[in-house]
Parts: structure tokens; sequence; C-alpha cells
């Protein structure tokens, strides 16, 4: 989230988010989109209950004891997937109780954003959700109805908005209007917005090469990535000469540096650690 994490919290986060990169690799985008319903209703029930928050960041409580009582309260209620995420980040550490809200609805969003992605439509509900945005933050008449508690009539409005848009934003959208948590529309959707780049940053994998690459080779590693990952990773290539031959794959958080340039730099350290 775009909110300060504490320094436990961003690490958490960081795990939290390979958690769900495992949840997620090889489902289809309906599947995807089911686990963010039920991360979102997670987050949803964190966020009223302070007791439930207190128990799952007790540091005291042990991971057996946190998963049955997470077992007991959500098991009828969300399915096998979103149970096991949600009890893998409550034995992660957290800076404060609230964060475990936070970023258990930053998962969910992110697991939407995946089910775009899988669908071929992320950067379809990335545009439709700066749109959306924009014409609510920019009417006071919008504003008013969409920060209500009139959860039906804001359904209404806002399938007469996004009339046309990806299934995904529809959901994503009606999801934000119904929780605020006392932040501004800017601010929401700002969050929103946070977390879809974050998800489309992990789908991404940016590749360094001294010469162009073929239209079969672009193929053979897109394959390979998409095999890795679980849901289709787009590919940016970046021809940079200073790389001499071979290639620099960055994908996420991990760095696949195969490069002429960085072997050599590699035996120039070891020369000069071995004086």
């Amino acid at each position: 989230m775009r909110a300060h994490l504490g320094g436990s919290s961003r690490q958490s986060l960081v795990t939290a988010r390979l958690t769900l990169d495992a949840a997620i690799k090889g489902s289809d985008a309906k599947n995807a989109s089911t686990l963010s319903a039920e991360l979102f209703f997670v987050a949803e029930i964190l966020n009223a209950n302070i007791a439930v928050r207190r128990a799952l960041t007790d540091s005291s409580r042990d991971a057996n004891a946190k998963a049955l009582f997470l077992k007991e309260l959500f098991s009828s209620k969300i399915g096998a997937q979103a149970l096991a995420v949600i009890t893998e980040i409550s034995v992660m550490r957290w800076s404060a109780p609230k964060d475990l809200v936070l970023v258990s609805e930053q998962l969910a969003i992110e697991a939407e954003a995946s089910a775009a992605n899988i669908a071929g439509e992320l950067d379809r509900v990335e545009d439709e959700i700066f749109t959306a945005s924009r014409a609510i933050a920019g009417s006071a008449e919008l504003r008013k109805a969409l920060t209500s508690d009139a959860k039906l009539a804001k359904a209404t409005l806002v399938s007469e908005i996004l009339k046309g848009a990806s299934d995904s934003t529809v959901k994503l959208v009606s999801q934000l209007v119904n929780s605020w948590r006392g932040r501004s529309v800017e601010s929401a959707f700002a969050d929103y917005s946070h977390s879809l780049a974050a998800r489309r940053n992990r789908v991404i994998a940016h590749v360094r090469v001294a010469a162009p690459m073929s239209a079969a080779q672009q193929e053979r590693l897109s394959v390979a990535l998409n095999a890795q990952v679980g849901q289709p990773v787009r590919i940016n290539v970046e021809i940079e000469p200073a790389v001499i031959g071979g290639v620099s794959v960055k994908f996420a958080d991990e760095l696949v540096d195969g490069t002429v340039s960085n072997r050599l730099a590699g035996a120039a350290r070891a020369v000069v650690g071995s004086k």
C-alpha cells in the first residue's frame, strides 16, 4: 500500500506477495478473482474486529493456535486457497495490528489484478480505474452518493458509471466504494492504483541484451517465464551494447544476469579479491 508500513510489516508484505504468487500460480482468471473476493472479505472482517486483528498479530500465540482460530472463523465462508493465504500471513510479524488489514486489502487487489492479467486486460483495468477516479473526484454529486451508506444505491450507480468496463474494474470499484475506511476518494483510488501497479510490475520481465532478440527468442523466453510464474508475463527488451553479449532478465524481485559484462566484472572482482 501507499501507507507507511513499519519495518516488520514492510518485510512481511514482501513475503506475503510471494504467498499470493504461489496461490495464483496456474490459476485461471475466475479462480484468481474468487480469491480476490475472499481476501477482500477477510480484510473487511479484520477491519471491523480489533480483537481478531490483535489475536492474529499477537507474537506470543503459536502458528497452530492461529491456524485453528482462522479455520473456526473463516472455513465456512471462504475457500481453502484464501484460508491458506491468510493463515500463512497471520504468522508473519506486523508492526501494528492495523497493518494486517492494509496488506490483506493489497493482496485482494493484486489477486484481481492477476485475474485481469490472465484475461489479458490488466492495462485496460488500470486505465479504467484512473478514468473512474477522475470522474468521481470531479463530481460533487457522485462523491456524495458513493461515500454514503446506501450500498444498494452505490452498486447500481457503479454499474451505470462503468457500463462496458472490464469485469475486474467493476469488481474493484464496487469494493472500493464500500470500504473507504476514512480515506478520501483520491486517497482510496491512489491505494488501488498503487496495488495494481505493484502487481503489474510482478508480471513484467525487463530484459537487457546487446543486440535485438529475434521473435523466436522472445517467444521461447516468454514461454519459459510463463511456465515459471504460472500466468502471462510481458517482456520489455532493452538494447544495451555495453552488456557485450548474453542476456540479463530482471523479474519481480529476481535478477538473472548472464551478460558477458557481468561475468567479466565478476572475474575482475575475483582477481582483485585474490590479491
